[in-house]
């Protein structure tokens, strides 16, 4: 009896302490297993549906919170599309206790960042914040799950759908290729399927959706029971499920969701179609076979069959059809979803090559693959590079999270990462020739096709395919009836709650050290992934261009040319040695130096420094290799010419340094000074140029200084010749306003730049520093007042931002959007409008109080990662910072004063001084533009004025 007393005790005391998430249930518990990648968590089920898994990581003092909806645009119907990713943009404008505007500044002033996004299977909402706004997080995300509808509006409802539209006119109508995705679907799957459409939906649809339509979507898909809560990071599991069964708990469960299922796609015969660009130079083709949905037995075996025929120097499609000079690019990929999957090939021609002649040096490249079949090193480097993209996955918390959030919504399963693993390890030969038999070869295809305005017959094959829009019936979701029904809780939800004690955060420790020919090496440890990174910076780039600009974009050939042979293997024999590794090294170019990065496994680490000495220190300059690229850069820049952001980036530059200084022509240079480089000039630049002399060496990883630094020894082979920069020509005065047009005819936006140079280069702690806390609230968050008012006040944009940049050579200032053309010149009245009362008023007490909180405690997670970690002690190296200069800025953080950021201001942006460049359809923006009484100058998309 005293026994049992005792036991009811205990339980008793159970109870109580687990009050609050007595009702979660616990069904799955993951630990970490010997040899095994496992990413440890604990799910549990609260009484609503709610799934909610906790995974503890207390390397870094962050969380990161992810909901899940097992809801995308595969829900969708016709006439509707585009309800999905709709509905994400609502879920950030307020709910019932969280006022309009301020999801994002809550949480950008908890130091943290934040977004949405939207596919065919699923949408989610996600957040990283310091570890002790978790509460915070669990309130906002439970308020707009429970609490949204009443706050949403009509006002909000049409703004939102501006800010849709926009963000398509952005990232598909105004670009090219853009619309080539939409094409394809559209003639892949059948008339209703819900694959047909992009997750961005039609503008048509977007016009007739009413806000009940999207209410309605909400009622159906956005219940508790339909989503899944992933957290992870530096908390206490208990901790978390308590507050989610506190917010979460008492949402009611929604309808009932069931997996959906549709027929596989079966193609009767080959179909073409075709449509015009208005921004391609060049035309593109896409071919599509239908496959299987994902995590499908055949998954791995149908993405090796991609990398062996279409990804990478040593695949099919590259030796037969970029390698010859066919092809400016040639590649191949394995898509699947829920639902369908995809094997896409892609083809962008050189001028000289049809489409038709791509098609049929496709099904030569097909015909070839089949003689040389698949090898044992093919299976090798897939198993090796799979397995090192898994590990590098996993270096963030995010990453993680995002992981257990994919494999629970669509496996109901969060523990599948080592299985998956397992699986594409057991690839074999015979898998990867079977699934090509299966689905590829001799099968049915679409054959689409993407042409230049005055090229419509450059197409492969005549148009043969019409959509059978007949029979369709729109699926019955159970939109009827619907009721919205509140959560009732015994405590406030109108109280935010308050953070807990701010977390430590310490900068990442790191070693300095000096080589033995002088070079300067800095390094930090990070074992939380066996994975090493290592940067070397010799000293070059762009400035040396300055003596000669009729070469100008030299160094940008001199870097791909790095990438191809060596004096010991070709290209692609040096590929497949990384491949096999699962490694990769590339060279870059940069303002002043010559990059040099490499991502390796600890176990591989020697082997790669191997190829790495290879290719610094063995380069072959073939004149094979220089006309291929010089080919493809040429074209690259006659299709960029047609690009409206590229175009505004360009022009810019040239605007505001001249074209007469290296700094205001493009990196890659110009298609007239491109022609006049030889193959010697990039033999010469390696002689005279590669140098150990001022370079610099950047290592991040699982490596101690002193295993690292003798495997470098290689570098003092380099040569030792110092290297000065010529001077840099006098940069234009501006007198004046003035607009600068780039005529882009049936533009869908327009693309903003507006700014000037400033006499500011890079500084830490001085008043570039300052700078960027004054743009703050300008133009360099969320909230600022540029991107509120054009975006969440007026619906022109899908975002809009300003920033100072600077290096150690020049400064610079400016605003940037892309603005719907029917609103140019009203955008353009209220950007200037906004820089005169920055200038008259400066910030209020409150903007400089958000700006102070939020990047003081965003310094939390700036260093989680390898790359984050890199380009910290990467910065003290190049600008010679002090080891404290963090703790320095955070000083002047939380002294600077509203005066002192206005007076900031006021010294380095001049609104009577302003370059505005406005990249669109001159015919729908001229005429608005005469309101300003502003000398208009139109340019080319090189910068150079045009005669009337």
């Amino acid at each position: 009896m005293f026994h049992k007393i005792i036991s009811l005790l205990l339980c008793a005391v159970a109870i109580n302490v687990n009050a609050t998430f007595a009702q979660a249930k616990l069904v799955q518990k993951v630990s970490s297993r010997p040899n095994e990648i496992v990413i440890p968590f604990e799910k549990y089920v609260l009484p609503n549906g709610l799934t909610v898994v906790v995974h503890e990581d207390h390397s870094d003092p962050v969380v990161h919170v992810d909901v899940t909806y097992h809801v995308g645009s595969a829900r969708e119907e016709i006439g509707k599309s585009g309800f999905a990713h709709f509905f994400e943009h609502m879920m950030f404008q307020g709910s019932d206790n969280v006022a309009d505007e301020q999801h994002f500044k809550i949480i950008s002033e908890a130091g943290g960042t934040l977004n949405g996004s939207t596919n065919r299977d699923r949408t989610n909402y996600y957040e990283t914040v310091p570890s002790n706004q978790l509460e915070k997080m669990l309130w906002l995300e439970a308020d707009r799950m429970g609490f949204l509808l009443d706050a949403v509006t009509q006002q909000k409802f049409e703004i939102q759908r501006a800010t849709v539209k926009n963000e398509r006119g952005q990232n598909y109508d105004n670009r090219p290729y853009g619309l080539i995705g939409e094409v394809s679907s559209k003639n892949l799957y059948p008339y209703g399927h819900p694959y047909s459409w992009l997750t961005i939906g039609y503008i048509e649809d977007l016009n007739r959706s009413d806000v009940n339509d999207l209410k309605n979507f909400f009622l159906r898909w956005y219940g508790p029971n339909n989503a899944t809560l992933t957290v992870g990071g530096d908390v206490k599991t208990a901790d978390v499920v308590r507050l989610a069964q506190k917010y979460f708990g008492s949402v009611p469960r929604g309808p009932k969701v069931s997996a959906m299922k549709l027929p596989a796609v079966k193609l009767a015969s080959n179909r073409y179609a075709s449509y015009v660009d208005n921004y391609a130079r060049t035309p593109q083709m896409r071919i599509l076979y239908p496959t299987v949905p994902d995590y499908h037995k055949d998954e791995a075996a149908l993405a090796c069959l991609a990398q062996i025929i279409g990804s990478g120097k040593t695949s099919v499609l590259y030796q037969s059809l970029v390698k010859s000079q066919k092809a400016l690019n040639a590649n191949a990929f394995s898509s699947l979803n829920e639902l369908a999957g995809e094997f896409v090939i892609s083809v962008t021609p050189l001028p000289g090559s049809s489409l038709a002649d791509m098609e049929k040096m496709v099904n030569d490249a097909l015909v070839t693959f089949e003689k040389r079949g698949v090898t044992a090193d093919d299976i090798t480097k897939f198993k090796s590079q799979f397995e090192s993209r898994t590990i590098n996955g996993l270096a963030s918390v995010s990453g993680k999270v995002s992981q257990l959030a994919a494999f629970q919504t669509y496996l109901g399963n969060p523990d599948m990462i080592g299985k998956q693993l397992k699986n594409y390890q057991a690839v074999t030969i015979a898998d990867v020739l079977r699934v090509y038999n299966i689905y590829i070869k001799n099968k049915y295809r679409v054959v689409v096709s993407a042409l230049p305005k005055g090229k419509e017959d450059a197409k492969p094959a005549a148009d043969n395919y019409t959509v059978n829009t007949s029979g369709y019936k729109a699926p019955d979701y159970g939109y009827n009836g619907l009721k919205y029904t509140k959560a009732k809780d015994n405590f406030d939800r109108k109280i935010m709650p308050l953070a807990t004690k701010s977390p430590l955060v310490n900068v990442p420790a790191f070693w300095t050290n000096k080589l033995a020919n002088g070079m300067q090496a800095i390094g930090t440890r990070n074992n939380e992934i066996p994975s090493v990174t290592l940067s070397i910076i010799l000293k070059g780039g762009k400035l040396l261009e300055a003596n000669d600009l009729s070469k100008a974009g030299l160094t940008n050939l001199f870097a791909a040319i790095m990438n191809e042979d060596t004096k010991d293997r070709t290209a692609e024999e040096f590929s497949r040695e990384l491949e096999k590794l699962g490694s990769s090294i590339f060279v870059s170019n940069g303002i002043d130096g010559i990059y040099f990065t490499v991502q390796s496994l600890r176990k591989n680490l020697d082997p790669t420094l191997k190829l790495l000495e290879e290719r610094m220190l063995r380069p072959d300059f073939t004149e094979e290799d220089f006309t291929r690229l010089k080919k493809q850069v040429t074209e690259n820049i006659n299709n960029n010419r047609t690009t409206p952001s590229v175009i505004a980036g360009n022009v810019f530059a040239a605007v505001i340094y001249g074209t007469n200084n290296i700094l205001g022509l493009p990196d890659n240079g110009t298609a007239q000074t491109v022609a006049n480089i030889n193959l010697k000039d990039l033999q010469d630049y390696y002689a005279n140029f590669i140098s150990s002399a001022d370079g610099r060496v950047v290592i991040v990883g699982d490596i101690q200084e002193n295993e690292i630094l003798p495997k470098l020894a290689f570098l003092n082979k380099l040569p030792s010749q110092k290297i000065n920069f010529p001077s840099l020509a006098k940069t234009p005065s501006v007198e004046k306003t003035k607009i600068y047009i780039v005529d882009v005819p049936n533009a869908a936006q327009t693309e903003f730049r507006v700014g000037h140079l400033t006499d500011l280069t890079y500084d830490a702690t001085g008043d570039y520093y300052k700078a960027g806390l004054a743009n703050y609230n300008f133009g360099g968050s969320f909230n600022s007042r540029v991107n509120i008012n054009l975006r969440e006040a007026k619906g022109w944009t899908y975002g809009a931002r300003s920033g100072f940049s600077a290096d150690k050579y020049s400064g610079s200032f400016v605003f940037s959007s892309g603005i719907k053309a029917a609103a140019t010149d009203s955008a353009l009245y209220e950007v200037l409008n906004e820089l005169a009362m920055l200038r008259k008023d400066g910030f209020k007490d409150d903007e400089v109080v958000f700006m102070q909180n939020s990047i003081g405690q965003s310094d939390a997670r700036n260093y989680e990662t390898g790359p984050q970690k890199a380009a910290f002690i990467g910065r003290i190296l190049q600008y010679n910072l002090p080891a404290d200069y963090v703790k320095q800025q955070n000083n002047i953080l939380n002294a600077i004063t509203r005066s002192e950021l206005s007076a900031i201001n006021n010294r380095y942006i001049n609104p009577d001084k302003m370059n505005i460049v406005l990249v669109g359809d001159k015919k729908k923006i001229l005429s608005g533009l005469s309101r300003f009484n502003l000398d208009i100058i139109e340019l080319d998309a090189d910068g150079t004025p045009k005669q009337n």
